[in-house]
C-alpha cells in the first residue's frame, strides 16, 4: 500500500448502536501505524433512545471542540453510526468540514432488525421511514465528497444486507461473515485505508486547503 505522500487529514470514527470508541481499537490502532491522526467519541446514549438527529449534535459538537474551524477532516462511521453521520453532513453543515466519508455496513436503507424496538432511533432505522426517506431525498449531497459504502451481503444486522448499498459515491462488497467482524476483517481494514489516501474532490469550500496544518499525532484520542 502506498500511502506516502498523500494528504492526510484527522480522522473520526463514529461507532454504531450499543457500541462505544473502543470498538475501533483494531481499525484505530491500524489507521495510526500507518501515520493517521484518529478520534473517537462516544454517543450517549448508544442504545437507540434518543434519535439519530440527536446523536448527529454530538457529533457537531466534538467536531467543533476538537478541530479548529479551518481544518477539514474524514469521517469513518460504523452501522448505525454511518446514520448519524449522514445527517450530521447533510443536515448539520458537516459538508462544509468533511472530505472523505466512509460507511462500514450502514443500514442506509434500513434493516427490519430495527422493527425489533421501539426506541426512537431504531424506529428512524426501520425501512422506508421519514428519517431515511428524508436523508434518501437529497443523498446527492454526497457527491459533494469522496463517498464509500463498504459492506457484506453476510450481514445479518442489515437486513436485507443490500440496504447499505446506495446509488452514489464507491461500493466495495466484501464477503465478512459477521456484521461485527468488519472492524477486525484485514480487507475492510486495508479498503479504509486506501480510501483514506484518495485524491479529495476539488469542490469550492475546500479550494484552499492544501496549504492547513494536520494536528500532531500525539493529539488523538484512540
Amino acid at each position: 500500500m502506498n500511502t506516502n505522500n498523500q494528504q492526510r487529514n484527522p480522522v473520526l470514527l463514529v461507532h454504531g448502536i450499543d457500541d462505544t470508541g473502543a470498538v475501533f481499537y483494531r481499525l484505530g490502532k491500524y489507521l495510526k501505524q500507518l501515520g493517521w491522526s484518529v478520534y473517537a467519541l462516544d454517543l450517549v446514549p448508544n442504545n437507540g433512545a434518543v434519535g439519530l438527529d440527536e446523536l448527529a449534535k454530538q457529533v457537531a459538537d466534538y467536531v467543533a471542540k476538537e478541530f479548529p474551524a479551518e481544518l477539514p477532516l474524514d469521517l469513518v462511521a460504523f452501522s448505525m453510526g454511518g446514520i448519524v453521520s449522514r445527517y450530521y453532513i447533510q443536515r448539520l453543515e458537516g459538508i462544509k468540514r468533511v472530505q472523505r466519508f466512509i460507511t462500514i455496513s450502514s443500514p442506509h436503507n434500513g434493516t427490519v432488525i430495527a422493527y425489533g424496538s421501539q426506541r426512537p432511533g431504531c424506529v428512524q432505522m426501520r425501512p422506508n421511514s421519514a428519517f431515511l426517506k428524508d436523508l434518501n431525498s437529497d443523498m446527492a449531497m454526497l457527491k459533494e465528497l469522496n463517498f464509500t459504502s463498504i459492506w457484506t451481503p453476510y450481514d445479518l444486522m442489515i437486513v436485507p444486507a443490500k440496504s447499505s448499498q446506495i446509488p452514489v459515491g464507491k461500493e466495495v462488497i466484501l464477503p465478512v461473515a459477521l456484521h461485527p467482524w468488519m472492524l477486525s476483517d484485514s480487507r475492510c481494514l486495508s479498503v479504509v485505508a486506501e480510501t483514506l489516501t484518495e485524491p479529495i474532490k476539488p469542490y469550492p469550500q475546500f479550494a484552499n486547503t492544501q496549504n492547513f496544518q494536520k494536528l500532531p499525532l500525539g493529539d488523538d484520542n484512540i
